[in-house]
């Protein structure tokens, strides 16, 4: 029997992360039950503490334990059996909530909200103000607010799923070195991920291989809500490898980020702009994503509050609607492949069902320099539209391939008017500004 126990408890020892092998600290040894009726909200802060005091792994049983919010340290490190360690919340600002957050681990925890109050900006897990954070393999439901919200973070949140939250599944906001990959996060009423930050600057938050499905937009607006992924005022951000599926208005939708790469995401069934560069950007690549269903497809703009600089390559855009979610001008354009403004290079991008235009570029006087070379479009009734509006700048359309654009394959558009004949076929007349050859029309 001694033996036995031995080779048990050697296999249970084994069996945990490489980083709780060493030392560890067990709940019930500080009256921490699974499965008890009263709330353990006073036994979990003395184990957290004491744990952190001791720089050594928290481990909890599975079980559900009833707690409020649980306050902790720098230096803490809880880990419970994935899928069955459960921590009900009672109540509180949040459940597990830490202002120094500094070397606080997170792993294997489910956390269950249950619709349960929390005040504005908060969620069922708030981390603030540390470095070398990790939040592994957690899953949180229920929220009646956000899912997890990390401030000033740098670390590392993977693998943990986010869902039946009533606002946003996961907020980082003025990170300082922060990963969020591999997470699941679906059913949250208004926003998927958001990387935000107080004020304008480089962020570097990197957001890849998530999973992220049925973002609604409960809260209503015109974009503010129903974002897989929305970055607002970071600069240096990389959005990548990410699986979206229905969202109410974008899978990713970039607001005065600067530098923002938006590269090989897989995108279906969104209500507005797939991919949505927009406000005083400076600096973005779009490249190698496809996506499927929506109501346009990528655009770079607002030139008018200095939104410039894109390169959109190697895009696949197909079944596009004609139009718009509630919220939006229903006189905005929709059924759009790719729309851009100022200073952009789109090439190599294959556009197929544009019900109302491939390729848009510039609105009205706001364009500048733009470079149109190399893409497909297939079944548009205009392939590349571009602007003729007096004060419109320069634009090179070149080597493009268009089939079955029964209005013309390069159309000079003043606003939603079309104002000249198909100019891949007759030239561009009195438009010195426009360079139009070498396009292939079927």
């Amino acid at each position: 029997m001694l033996a036995r126990r031995s080779f048990l408890l050697a296999a249970a020892t084994l069996a945990l992360p490489a980083s709780v092998r060493a030392a560890t600290l067990d709940g019930a040894s500080f009256g921490l039950k699974p499965g008890a009726a009263e709330d353990q909200t006073r036994n979990f802060q003395r184990a957290v503490e004491t744990a952190a005091g001791s720089r050594m792994p928290l481990r909890l049983a599975p079980g559900a334990y009833k707690v409020g919010e649980v306050r902790l340290p720098a230096n803490t490190q809880i880990v419970g059996v994935r899928g069955a360690t459960r921590l009900v919340f009672q109540g509180g600002t949040a459940c597990l909530a830490s202002q120094r957050a500094d070397m606080v681990t997170l792993s294997g925890l489910v956390i269950e909200g249950n619709g349960r109050a929390l005040p504005e900006k908060r969620g069922l897990i708030v981390l603030e103000h540390g470095r070398g954070v990790r939040v592994e393999d957690c899953e949180i439901v229920g929220s009646s607010h956000h899912g997890m919200v990390l401030e000033g973070i740098e670390g590392i949140a993977r693998g943990n799923t986010v869902s039946g939250v009533a606002k946003a599944g996961i907020v980082a906001l003025d990170s300082r070195g922060l990963t969020l990959s591999q997470n699941t996060i679906r059913s949250a009423a208004n926003n998927g991920i958001l990387v935000w930050r107080t004020l304008a600057g480089d962020d570097g938050t990197i957001v890849e291989g998530n999973r992220i499905e049925e973002i609604g937009a409960r809260d209503g607006g015109s974009g503010q809500n129903g974002n897989a992924v929305n970055v607002f005022r970071a600069g240096n951000v990389t959005v990548s490898g990410n699986r979206i599926r229905s969202a109410a208005f974008s899978a990713v939708r970039a607001n005065g980020a600067a530098n923002i790469a938006i590269t090989g995401n897989n995108c279906a069934a969104l209500g507005e702009v797939a991919v949505y560069v927009e406000f005083g950007f400076e600096g973005a690549v779009v490249a190698n994503n496809i996506i499927d269903g929506a109501a346009l497809g990528i655009v770079a703009t607002n030139f008018n509050h200095g939104g410039r600089l894109a390169n959109i390559h190697g895009n696949i855009i197909r079944n596009l609607v004609n139009r718009r979610p509630a919220g939006t001008d229903p006189n905005d354009v929709a059924g759009v492949g790719i729309s851009a403004e100022a200073d952009a290079a789109i090439s190599s991008n294959v556009i197929e069902g544009a019900p109302t235009a491939g390729i848009q570029l510039g609105w009205g006087q706001y364009m500048r320099d733009l470079s149109v070379t190399a893409n497909v479009i297939k079944g548009a009734p205009v392939g590349i539209a571009v602007s003729v509006v007096p004060g419109a700048g320069q634009a090179l359309i070149a080597d493009n391939l268009v089939q079955g654009a029964r209005v013309g394959a390069v159309v000079g558009m003043e606003w939603k008017k079309p104002v000249t004949g198909d100019m891949a076929r007759e030239g561009v007349g009195r438009y010195a500004q426009l360079s139009v050859s070498g396009n292939r029309v079927r």
